[in-house]
Order: C-alpha cells, then sequence, then structure tokens
C-alpha cells in the first residue's frame, strides 16, 4: 500500500469528496465558443484547454465548501470518449491541463486532488472495445493526471469489470514508468435493479475488485443514497478496504425540460451520516445533483465523525461476470466441470477445431445446470495456437457462462488471452510437473 497524504487523512477521519462536475457547470451559462466550437460543445474536459478559469472556479467552489478533495476534470478525459471529438489522441495533454489546474488551487488551500478516471462509451465484455485498448488509453490518460499533480486515481462510475481491471493495470504501468505510487480508489455503479448494468451482483464486484489490491472501494452514481444503501452494507460487511459512497442526489427525472434530483441537501447529508454511524462508510461526497451546498451540509456534519467500527467477514472464491463463488461450499466440496477440457472431452475437443463455438458454448451451460460451481476451460492440444482458441471461447463464456471459470493452461499467453475477457475473478490452473520439476 503506498504511502501518501490522501491515507494518512484516511486514518485519521472522514474524508469528504467534491460534488458533482457536470451539474456546476451546467449553472455557468457556458456557450459552443466556451468549449471550442459547436463541434466541441459537450465535452467539459476541453474546458481545461479553452476555459481554465472556469474548471480553477469549480475546484474553487467546492474547497470553499470544506471539500477534503476534488476532482480533476478528466472523467472522459482518455482516448475512447476523446475520440468521439477527433481528438482520441489528446488525452494525457487535457488530463495533464486539467490536473494541474485543480493542483494549483488545492495547494492555495492545503487540500488534495483526485485524478477522475470514468468509464467510457464502449464495454468491453461484450467486444466493443478490446482490453488491452482500453488499457493503453487509461494509462496515457494516468501518465497525464500524474504529471499534473494527483494525490490519487479515482476510477469511478464503472459498470463493466474489465473497465476498471484494465484502468488499474495502465495505472499501474503508469506509476511504474513515473516512479511515482499514489492510491488507487475504484468505484462501481449500481443500477435500480440492485446489480451493475451486465447484470454483475455486489459481491461478484467485491470479489473482483479486491483481487486487485485498490486502496479504497465503494459506490458512485446511478441512484440516490437510498438505492445505494443495501449494496453498500454489503461492501462495509466484506471488504477490507475502506468504503466510499459518493451517490447522486437522489434518482434523475426531467422536469421542464431540465434534469432534476428528488433530494434536497438536508436529506442527501441525513443518509450519509447513517452510512457512517452505521456502516463504517469512511469517504463520502456527492456524484450528479450535487452542488457546493451540498458538499458544505455534508462537511458540517459528519467532517468531525468516526465511522463505526466495522466487523469485516471476508470470503474467498471466485467470481463470473455476473456472480461469486465461495471457495468454501457449506454443504457440499467445490465441483469444477471439466468437459470444456479439449484434453479431457473429446466432444469439446473436436468441437472446438471445427470452429463449432455455439457447441462449445453449449457444453458449458449444460454442466451449470447439472451444478457446476466453476467451469475448466483448457484448449492446449498439439498444434494449435492456444492463446487464439482461449481468445475465442473466452470472449463467448465471460457473457453466456453464468458461473467463474478455472483458465488451464501451462502457458502464459494462453492464460493472458483469457483473462483480457474476465471481469470477474477467475482461478488459474497453471502448473503441471510433466516436464519435470
Amino acid at each position: 500500500m503506498p504511502s501518501s497524504r490522501y491515507l494518512d487523512l484516511l486514518a485519521q477521519k472522514v474524508v469528504v469528496f467534491d460534488g458533482a462536475t457536470g451539474t456546476w457547470l451546467q449553472t455557468q451559462n457556458l456557450t459552443a465558443d466556451d468549449f471550442g466550437g459547436p463541434n466541441l460543445e459537450g465535452c467539459n474536459e476541453y474546458l481545461g484547454i479553452t476555459r481554465p478559469d472556469v474548471v480553477a472556479a469549480l475546484h474553487e467552489a467546492y474547497f470553499a465548501a470544506g471539500a477534503d478533495i476534488v476532482e480533476t476534470n478528466t472523467f472522459g478525459a482518455f482516448a475512447i470518449p476523446l475520440g468521439e471529438y477527433g481528438m482520441a489522441e489528446r488525452g494525457e495533454e487535457i488530463s495533464r491541463v486539467n490536473a494541474q489546474i485543480a493542483r494549483d488551487v488545492a495547494d492555495r488551500y492545503g487540500r488534495l486532488v483526485a485524478g477522475s478516471i470514468g468509464p467510457g462509451t464502449k464495454f468491453a465484455s461484450l467486444g466493443q472495445i478490446r482490453f488491452a485498448e482500453l488499457r493503453d488509453a487509461y494509462q496515457a490518460q494516468c501518465r497525464g493526471l500524474l504529471d499534473g499533480g494527483v494525490d490519487l486515481f479515482l476510477i469511478e462510475t464503472q459498470f463493466d469489470l474489465l473497465r476498471p481491471t484494465a484502468a488499474m493495470i495502465g495505472a499501474r504501468r503508469a506509476m511504474a514508468a513515473a516512479g511515482r505510487e499514489v492510491p488507487i480508489q475504484v468505484q462501481v455503479t449500481i443500477e435500480l435493479t440492485g446489480r451493475m448494468l451486465p447484470g454483475t451482483e455486489i459481491g461478484a464486484a467485491l470479489a473482483g475488485l479486491d483481487a486487485l489490491r485498490p486502496d479504497v472501494i465503494g459506490l458512485n452514481c446511478a441512484t440516490g443514497p437510498v438505492e445505494m444503501a443495501e449494496p453498500l452494507r454489503y461492501l462495509c460487511q466484506h471488504s477490507r478496504k475502506p468504503v466510499s459512497a459518493l451517490p447522486n442526489a437522489g434518482l434523475p427525472q426531467v422536469v421542464d425540460g431540465q434534469m432534476h434530483y428528488d433530494l434536497t441537501a438536508e436529506a442527501f447529508v441525513d443518509h450519509q451520516e447513517r452510512f457512517v454511524r452505521e456502516l463504517g462508510v469512511q469517504v463520502v461526497g456527492g456524484c450528479c445533483g450535487t452542488t457546493p451546498e451540498f458538499i458544505e451540509k455534508l462537511v458540517a456534519r459528519v467532517g468531525h465523525l468516526e465511522p463505526v467500527q466495522r466487523n469485516v467477514e471476508f470470503e474467498a472464491g471466485c467470481a463470473s461476470i455476473y456472480s461469486f463463488t465461495p471457495f468454501n461450499q457449506d454443504i457440499t466440496y467445490l465441483t469444477i466441470g471439466e468437459r470444456t477440457n479439449a484434453n479431457g472431452s473429446r466432444k469439446f475437443r473436436d468441437a472446438m477445431l471445427e470452429g463449432d463455438w455455439d457447441t462449445c458454448v453449449a457444453m458449458a451451460r449444460e454442466q451449470e445446470k447439472e451444478g457446476a460451481h466453476v467451469l475448466d476451460v483448457c484448449v492446449d492440444y498439439v498444434g494449435r495456437d492456444g492463446a487464439v482458441d482461449m481468445d475465442e471461447l473466452a470472449s463467448r463464456f465471460c457473457t453466456q457462462a453464468t458461473v467463474p471459470l478455472v483458465l488451464d493452461s501451462t502457458e502464459p499467453k494462453v492464460l493472458e488471452a483469457g483473462l483480457q475477457w474476465l471481469g470477474g475473478k477467475a482461478i488459474l490452473n497453471s502448473a503441471n510437473l510433466e516436464d519435470g520439476e
């Protein structure tokens, strides 16, 4: 765990982040000219280039309200979302400029800066973007954020578990290259269904994220604090890391053509106080719909509190993109389905050799119906490129099989090919003694 001002602060008090960026910017009556022209209107991140004074005023407003930390104006400042504005190659630059603006304001207040890293628009688990491309885009963004002087990375509003995986790996590569390590806080977003967008339950999210060793795990966006309460309770009961909660100001709705959120600042703070006093949440703040007024009231109410002590019951296990499977099964043993193994099942091997991927998927589903807790996936077969086969299978099994996978190979490149599709937490079965010790 890196030593940092943020972690030191977290050990002393409830830490209060800022509120929404977009909500505040919408009050500034900005025009297309402020964004650099009609084609760039709506690209808030580019305001760091065209209107640095506005971005600085945003941070000033939240520090004046008492926030301990502000987030950089970089939620979409990486190649994928910037590509929609024809600026894919400018992610590092735009991230650096916005981080420097926040750093300058924070230094005047003696406060901290979090580098905001959002999810973008492409769904990695559905194959809309390859993992490596996403990882590299995040790495470039993180280089810029580090150059600009952020105190931590905030990987937020994540709806697909492959995204924070790519972001954390990109962040760590950027830190290694820069020779400077900062903490990583990662936050997923839970829908009204109580799950992430693809159907990921909070237990699966925690298993996948915990394995990547962030410093703080939490929730933000999508819903208000009411709908966030139960997933947050699960995190506080089972997470080995400090927990953060940055909800919206209630549920969004359109009123007279404008976005409106249903909670007052006072009601919002009531919920956050309960999260601290009853659940043990250590990091609070606001997302969509929250303003400096919300943060000022939040600081006054919880900034001096000591979170209730959490009795964490961490449970070891693995996860698919949908669900968590504990290793310790109370009434039985952990069952591994072996019929998706090219060395153990002739039918599976023949289907794989023929490129009959539908049969391969059907065999996986049959084992699920028969009660397999996890599926062993082995493509090692003489005369084939295992990485290509594993890429094909993992790209299908990641969404079409609901249980976690065991990637079974003695070839590191084969395991890596599979892991680039798996947003949960897989098991690696990667060694044998066939060639001696």
